[in-house]
């Protein structure tokens, strides 16, 4: 049975935009009393709402009768929100004037998480994934990647995996796991760096293909977790057997970037580091530049050169990063607005970065659009004026969430 939705004051298709450079508010394919005919939790059309009655007659009709503007769901492709405990006293250090390194001594940092998180049975981390992904889904939000990266053995990086997995099964929402065992290695492995990242590769991923949890890798390319040989040797390895690769690039020093280009990934993450020369390689390269403003929000860093990036040519997506460490906010809309008004981005470069170009990172081609053939994702806002999205820097919230053609 086909549903038009609808009347909606303005909807944004974000149809007919490039994936890679700028982008103006101008390009935005606007339809005004719009509707969106769904069936089976696929769009089916998109157009004005009168024409769609017409063209549909019979159909089941979900009445709008307030003013709303109508978007894609959003889409985080970078986030790590399966994870147990707190690290606020790391931030209170933080805020404090303590170095990283400081806190990592005092005890804090990634094997905090690392520790707090292995201490958690499945359940638990199921549902601390469900309770998180809920609130992102609520938040209009229809599309997660969570990362694994907080177990760093064989046991623990399966527990994991298999809680994200689980989580997908008790949440409207989609999740979308990736294997981030490289994030560091961890003190309790005896070996180098290398013989831990052969130890992934021989050890952990068979298992991970075996049992399906994912088909995508990570790894934290950086002084304090893996070089850049290393991490381009590893990920020629996976790649070869079978797994899509992203890469921490850039979050402190320059480096991991040109490994991904390099390696053929689909995305670089973090990038706050970048030059000229790694935003020039990004530009020239097919693997999407993901910012995480969320992260210099926390770590009190400044921004990813991301009107920079668009400028030469990158295709820019915008994520979360929700993680206890350094993002614990996990506010995606507020942090892209508040990052557009830093980095200069347009209306249409922000919307894009949150919904298709952000579904590119994931290798999804059917989420991030209003348009035939995608899924029935969309979110409602509570205004007649597009604008005010980004205007109220992420405290106007969608009222009304779908999530395959299903009003949340």
């Amino acid at each position: 049975m086909k549903t038009l939705t609808g009347p909606f004051t303005q909807l944004l298709s974000l149809n007919n935009l490039g994936v890679k450079g700028p982008l103006h508010d101008e390009q935005l394919e606007v339809i005004v009393n719009a509707g969106i005919v769904e069936e089976d939790g696929k769009i089916v059309a998109v157009g004005e709402f009168e024409a769609l009655r017409m063209q549909f007659q019979g159909c089941e009709i979900a009445f709008i009768d307030t003013p709303m503007v109508v978007l894609p769901g959003f889409v985080d492709c970078h986030t790590h929100i399966c994870f147990d405990g707190s690290r606020s006293r790391d931030y209170a250090m933080r805020i404090a004037g303590k170095s990283y390194l400081e806190i990592a001594r005092a005890g804090g940092g990634i094997w905090d998480s690392v520790t707090k998180t292995r201490q958690a049975d499945l359940v638990i981390l199921t549902e601390n994934t469900v309770a998180r992904a809920n609130r992102h889904l609520k938040d209009g939000v229809t599309t997660i990647e969570v990362k694994s990266g907080y177990g760093l053995s064989l046991e623990e990086e399966l527990k994991m995996l298999r809680a994200i997995q689980k989580a997908g099964m008790h949440t409207q929402a989609t999740l979308i796991a990736t294997c981030l065992a490289a994030h560091m290695k961890p003190r309790d492995f005896e070996g180098t760096a290398g013989a831990y990242l052969q130890w992934i590769l021989e050890e952990l991923l068979p298992v991970v293909q075996l049992e399906e949890l994912t088909k995508r890798i990570d790894i934290f390319v950086e002084e304090t977790a893996f070089s850049p040989e290393e991490a381009t040797w590893f990920l020629q390895q996976a790649i070869a057997r079978g797994f899509a690769a992203t890469v921490h690039a850039d979050q402190f020093t320059a480096g991991g970037s040109a490994v991904a280009a390099k390696a053929g990934a689909v995305s670089a993450d973090h990038l706050e580091a970048s030059t000229e020369i790694e935003i020039a390689l990004m530009a020239g390269s097919e693997t999407v530049a993901v910012v995480l403003p969320g992260a210099s929000l926390g770590l009190g860093m400044g921004y990813a050169p991301a009107r920079k990036l668009l400028n030469a040519g990158a295709s820019v997506a915008i994520a979360s990063d929700w993680n206890p460490g350094s993002a614990p906010m996990g506010d995606l809309l507020m942090q892209a607005a508040v990052m557009s008004a830093a980095e200069k981005l347009s209306t249409a470069e922000v919307l894009a970065g949150l919904t298709f170009r952000a579904a590119k990172a994931l290798q999804l081609t059917d989420v991030g659009k209003l348009e035939a053939g995608y899924q029935a994702d969309f979110q409602g806002y509570p205004t007649a004026d597009y604008r005010d999205i980004l205007y109220y820097q992420g405290k106007m919230k969608p009222t009304a969430v779908w999530k395959k053609g299903n009003l949340i």
